[in-house]
């Protein structure tokens, strides 16, 4: 039923990044009438996206989602290069930013006067994302259990703020939201600021194109799937647009921009005593969301270990638990890797946005490809051409004036990501390789197997199978 997917798609794209990105919207847009435009025009992005995305997870029925995709049309060089920047920058540097946001919320109560310990968030970040690998490595059941308790965690944050502020609107304090103040600008506004203000939206975002993970399970999806799209990405924008008018009804552009935890501060000026649940419900929120990407980043770890891309330990589970354990300890290692050379929030939310939308594009871009080379491609959802070209316009835009706006933060993305090339022709493209090469690796694979006790699993042919019916009628 499309209210199931409307829940889900809900729950998988309002994550933590609400409580981390208004703060730098504001930063690069400069005013409080052009970030809200922001926060409004990147829900109408995420749409375009939402249903190009639709068009090629029905199209391509493979799980790993982007990944697959890409693979497919691309060939396994491309495939392999968005792989790569998934498990070295998207996945962990998103772990320590959302990671750092929990310790942050958590520790912020007790140090009301200045900003927490850097040791203290440091440790603090450390053993939640250590528990909750410890969890998704015991069982799957308690993974998603986690999920669904603390996604209503967050639910009632955001309801508490948007109900609160529209209070403080009633009562006529929105000083900050008339027109005549919302749009003086801090700073003179440039095309490169609100490239990077939409960044800083889209970290937000992130999670819109997780529907399409879920397709082959959707019941008349050329019907469903458009229409959990048109429900739940306006009602998520609606969500984040009124939480930000909420924040600006109690605080002022300043006060946001000083403040390092915005919905405590919004708790603290109007929740007086219960100013108390305000940090916890974004502890548990960001706990959550913690959770979330481990399970995401593992299992994208798994479908790339069984495309041959990384090494096959990688797509084993464990025997008793059918957890993917090596590929989790892979990406806690990864994510803890990120949490102790990470510098300013800030400017990691635009770095790893930045490769998000790299990422996006060479999909939507794929869509384009496949229409020209298999236009007989059967196709259970086939969406106007002027949407994945609306949305290549944009992006191009967006990522050439992030580069030129912050070339150091933005290319050093680019430059890891193409750190992958060797490794791709090394590891994946050269066949024949010294056999003590191959020794080695089924010594480290057997040892790995015994240490976390996990075998592959049994393979279902309709996930792995390529588009043969479809290359049949082409």
């Amino acid at each position: 039923h499309p209210n199931t997917y409307n829940i889900q798609n809900n729950r998988n794209i309002i994550g933590s990044g609400i409580f981390i990105s208004p703060k730098g919207v504001l930063e690069h847009a400069g005013s409080v009438g052009l970030s809200l435009i922001v926060w409004v025009c990147g829900g109408g992005i995420c749409a375009l996206g939402s249903m190009c995305y639709a068009e090629l997870g029905v199209t391509i029925p493979k799980s790993g989602g982007d990944y697959s995709y890409v693979t497919e049309i691309f060939g396994g060089l491309v495939g392999f290069l968005l792989l790569w920047s998934a498990v070295l920058i998207m996945y962990p540097t998103t772990l320590a930013v959302i990671a750092l946001t929990f310790s942050n919320y958590v520790l912020q109560p007790a140090f009301p006067n200045c900003l927490p310990p850097f040791i203290a968030t440091r440790l603090l970040a450390t053993i939640c994302i250590l528990f909750l690998t410890w969890v998704n490595c015991s069982s799957v059941r308690w993974a998603t259990r986690i999920q669904d308790v603390f996604t209503v965690a967050k639910l009632l944050a955001l309801a508490l703020i948007i109900v609160v502020g529209l209070v403080q609107i009633c009562r006529g304090h929105y000083d900050a939201l008339r027109p005549s103040v919302a749009f003086e600008f801090s700073q003179d506004p440039s095309v490169g600021q609100i490239a990077l203000a939409f960044l800083q939206a889209s970290f937000a975002y992130s999670g819109w194109n997780f529907l399409n993970y879920v397709t082959e399970e959707i019941v008349e999806p050329r019907k469903n799937l458009p229409l959990a799209i048109y429900i739940s990405i306006p009602l998520v924008t609606l969500v984040y647009t009124m939480t930000n008018i909420a924040y600006f009804s109690s605080m002022t552009p300043e006060e946001l921009l000083a403040s390092n935890a915005v919905a405590v501060t919004f708790g603290e000026k109007l929740l007086g005593m219960f100013s108390w649940v305000m940090p916890i419900s974004v502890a548990l929120s960001t706990f959550g969301g913690i959770n979330g990407y481990l399970f995401t980043s593992s299992r994208l770890c798994f479908s790339g270990a069984r495309e041959g891309h990384l090494p096959y330990l990688l797509a084993m589970i464990h025997l008793k638990n059918c957890t993917p354990i090596p590929a989790l300890l892979v990406c806690v290692s990864t994510a803890l890797t990120a949490l102790s050379t990470l510098s300013k929030t800030h400017n990691l939310i635009n770095y790893v946005s930045f490769i998000n939308y790299l990422s996006y594009g060479v999909t939507i871009a794929g869509l384009l490809y496949l229409r020209k080379k298999r236009p007989n491609l059967a196709r259970p959802i086939k969406v106007n051409m002027l949407i994945p070209i609306s949305y290549m316009i944009f992006w191009a835009v967006l990522l050439g004036f992030s580069l030129y706006s912050e070339p150091v933060v933005c290319g050093l993305g680019m430059v890891i990501m193409l750190t992958g090339v060797p490794v791709y022709f090394v590891g994946v493209w050269w066949k024949d390789k010294p056999k003590w090469v191959y020794r080695l690796v089924e010594r480290v694979t057997y040892m790995g197997q015994k240490v976390c006790y996990v075998v592959f699993p049994q393979e279902d042919p309709s996930e792995t199978e390529p588009l043969t019916a479809s290359k049949a009628i082409d």
